[in-house]
Order: C-alpha cells, then sequence, then structure tokens
C-alpha cells in the first residue's frame, strides 16, 4: 500500500514537470509564429501604402490605362505579402508585373521620367527582396534580386529606344545593398533565435539533472535509512534464542529464518546502495546527518564568511525517524545554500524549534548586499533546490512554504511530523 501511494505520487509530480516542459516547448513554438504576424502586418501596410502610390503615379506620369494599372500594381505589391508563406509565388508574382508593367507605359511619357524602374515599383522591389530574405533566407533573396533586375532588362531590351541604363544601374544598385543589408540581419536574426533555443534546450537539461541527482540522494539516503532498521532487524533475531533462554524450538527457528532473510536483503540493499552512491561517497562509512548536525553546518557556514544566526529549541530528537532527520538537515542545508548563492551579502537567520510531534524548521535572508549581486549565477539554476526541498517534505508527510518576505528577502518554513501518516499506517 505505501508502494503504490509513493508511485502514484511519483507519477503525478511527473505529470507535472511534463506539463511545464509542454508549456515551455509551445511557447518556444509560437515565436515563429509572432514574428510571422508581426511581418505580415508590416507588410500589409506598406503594401497599401505603395498601392495608392504607384497606380496614380503609372497614370499620371507614364499614361498607363487605368484598370490594367490597378492590376498589376496589386500583384506587384502583393508580392512579398505572398512571400512571407509562398515564397516562389511571390517571386513569380513580381517578376510578372515587372514585365508587364513597362509594356503599359506611353514612350513619349517615359522619356520624361524613370525607365523601365519608377519609384514605388522601386520600392516594392526592394520590399520584396528584402521580405523573402528575411523569412526565407538569402537564397530566396538572391533569386528575387535576380529575376527582378532580368525583368528590367527585358523590358528594356524590349523598348529600346527609351533610355534605362542609368535607371537599371541605380535599381540594381539601391536593391542590392538593400539584399546584403538583409542578409546580414537574418542572418543576426536566426543565429539568436538559434541560442535561444539551445539556453532553453540547457535549461531543460540542466533541470532534469539536478532533478534526477536530487532524487537520486533521496532514494540513497533512505534506503540508508532502510538498510540500518534491517541490520538491527537482523541482529535482534540472530540473538533472540540467547537473550531469551526459555524460548521454544520452533520460535528460535522462525527467528533464525527471520535472521536468515534479513541478512539476504540486506546483502541485496547493500549491493543497491553501491550503484546509488558516487565514487567519492564510501558504501559502508557514509554517516547520516540529521538535526543534530544543523550547528555544525551552520558553523561551516559562517567560516565562509557569512552572518548566520542560529535559535535551537529541541526536544530529544534522538527518537527521530531517519527520513524526519535526513529531510530536517537537507532542508536547511538546501536554504543556506541558496541564501548564499542567491543573496550574496545578506544577514541568515535559522530557527530549529521541536516539540513532541512536530520540527519547525525556518531559513530567512534579507536582500543581498553585495555588488556582485546582480551579477551572480542566481539564476542558472532556480527553483530546482525548492523542488527537491519539496519532494523531501512530500516523503515524510510535512508542508513548505517559500517566498519573499516583508523586507524583501526570503523565508523558508517546513514542519515536519514526527512520524508520517505512512508510517503510522
Amino acid at each position: 500500500m505505501k508502494v503504490a501511494r509513493l508511485e502514484k505520487r511519483e507519477l503525478k509530480r511527473d505529470k507535472k514537470i511534463e506539463r511545464r516542459e509542454q508549456k515551455a516547448r509551445d511557447k518556444a513554438a509560437r515565436r515563429p509564429l509572432d514574428r510571422r504576424t508581426v511581418m505580415i502586418v508590416i507588410l500589409s501596410a506598406v503594401a497599401v501604402t505603395l498601392y495608392s502610390v504607384a497606380v496614380p503615379v503609372h497614370v499620371a506620369l507614364y499614361a498607363s490605362p487605368v484598370p490594367v494599372m490597378m492590376l498589376l500594381a496589386a500583384v506587384a505589391v502583393a508580392a512579398a505579402l505572398v512571400g512571407v508563406k509562398y515564397p516562389n509565388l511571390a517571386i513569380i508574382m513580381f517578376t510578372v508585373a515587372a514585365v508587364l508593367i513597362p509594356l503599359t507605359i506611353s514612350r513619349d511619357a517615359a522619356v520624361q521620367a524613370p525607365w523601365p524602374w519608377s519609384v514605388p515599383m522601386l520600392i516594392t522591389f526592394a520590399v520584396t527582396v528584402a521580405a523573402l530574405t528575411f523569412q526565407h533566407g538569402w537564397r530566396h533573396g538572391l533569386i528575387m534580386l535576380g529575376s527582378g533586375t532580368a525583368s528590367g532588362l527585358v523590358a528594356s531590351i524590349m523598348l529600346p529606344t527609351v533610355p534605362s541604363a542609368n535607371s537599371l544601374i541605380v535599381t540594381t544598385s539601391v536593391v542590392g545593398g538593400i539584399y546584403l543589408i538583409a542578409v546580414l540581419l537574418a542572418g543576426r536574426l536566426r543565429l539568436g533565435d538559434e541560442l535561444t533555443r539551445q539556453r532553453a534546450h540547457t535549461a531543460e537539461e540542466q533541470a532534469r539533472r539536478e532533478l534526477v541527482e536530487e532524487r537520486t540522494r533521496i532514494a540513497r539516503e533512505l534506503h540508508d535509512v532502510v538498510a540500518h532498521s534491517m541490520s538491527v532487524i537482523q541482529v535482534q533475531a540472530s540473538t533472540a534464542r540467547y537473550r531469551l533462554p526459555d524460548l521454544p524450538a520452533d520460535v528460535a527457528t522462525e527467528f533464525d529464518d527471520l535472521a536468515a532473510t534479513a541478512r539476504s536483503s540486506l546483502t541485496e540493499m547493500r549491493r543497491l546502495l553501491g550503484v546509488l552512491r558516487t565514487e567519492d561517497q564510501s558504501a559502508e562509512l557514509t554517516p547520516q546527518q540529521g538535526i543534530g548536525d544543523i550547528p555544525a553546518l551552520v558553523d561551516s557556514i559562517r567560516r565562509a564568511g557569512v552572518d548566520v544566526g542560529l535559535e535551537l529549541v529541541t526536544a530529544d530528537v534522538t527518537a527521530a525517524p531517519g527520513s524526519v532527520q535526513i529531510a530536517a538537515f537537507r532542508i536547511v542545508q538546501e536554504a543556506l545554500s541558496n541564501a548564499v548563492r542567491h543573496a550574496p551579502g545578506s544577514r541568515v537567520s535559522v530557527s530549529v524549534r521541536t516539540d513532541d510531534t512536530t520540527i519547525h524548521l525556518r531559513v530567512h535572508n534579507s536582500t543581498a548586499t553585495d555588488e556582485a549581486a546582480g551579477s551572480s549565477g542566481a539564476a542558472q539554476s532556480a527553483g530546482h533546490g525548492l523542488r527537491g526541498m519539496r519532494e523531501r517534505v512530500a516523503l515524510v508527510d510535512g508542508t513548505l512554504e517559500a517566498g519573499p518576505g516583508a523586507d524583501g528577502g526570503w523565508t523558508v518554513a517546513a514542519v515536519l511530523p514526527w512520524v508520517s501518516k505512512q508510517e503510522s499506517m
């Protein structure tokens, strides 16, 4: 029954983690859509502006037919907007419009105006090249630049009597320069997006690794407690026939079988502990730290130059279960580590109070005073220590509260029962 409850609790915790990671992935997936939406809005405004200028200019200065010019100008200015999603279609649209629009121009009128590119068409050409380069990369931008330049050259060849060399040179130079600028900016944006994705991936992997490490440490410590209890059972069962001389033979045999089972289980437990421990830990001699070790922990933090105050009001804690002892020590240890890491130069106060039923822990730090606080690595692993503390508290059926204090600092408060609900069952 205990195992089923632990598995159910672990399953709920994993589902919460999966939901958080899915939200992060969804947020990352929405970023390109947001940028695309911004481009659509900007290009729509530009297209409307260019269309409202191109049609009157070509009708007034180039004597183009109004219906034909309205259609071809709409195709030309819409190419950049279509290119956000369909780059190849945008290239075809603009190229066709760029070839056909010069054919609607009166030769007499064109002599007095830029040929074969008008100013609105030149701007439309540049906007289309920049949009395709931003959205789809330098290749599509280069194709658009080449096809647009070729269409202008074709129009000049089809109407050779109209001067066009200066206009072609100016258009190619201006749009070519805009293309190079767009390539540089697009590359910078893509590099920034890649770095953002890499940071998100690294943060996710860091979170997973820290969570696994913390769970492994909790499992190792809990197994140590179980192994200690198993050793006591084995010793008591093995010595039963000597401590109780009037013990019946069949009962003594039962105790011997119980001792043998305990020894076998203890062997397997030690083997498992050897796997869980890191290389720098001894599988046999690692001490279990508890409430009685908190003063030594505070002293070690003081020796590091941190101003730490300790209020220790405890009853006899030797009878507290090992899991509760370890949880209390680790919570104080993690809270002190967070205070040192996230609020350098702050004053820290530690309060440990125990009574006959519960253990009350409180660690509070004031605001950081060191100049290095703003540049410290506090944000590198924010939240994972709290997650580990919450898991420890949940294992012993306690409660944990953590949050900013009235003075701008941070407070961690935990209440741990002497005996959890699961152990009482």
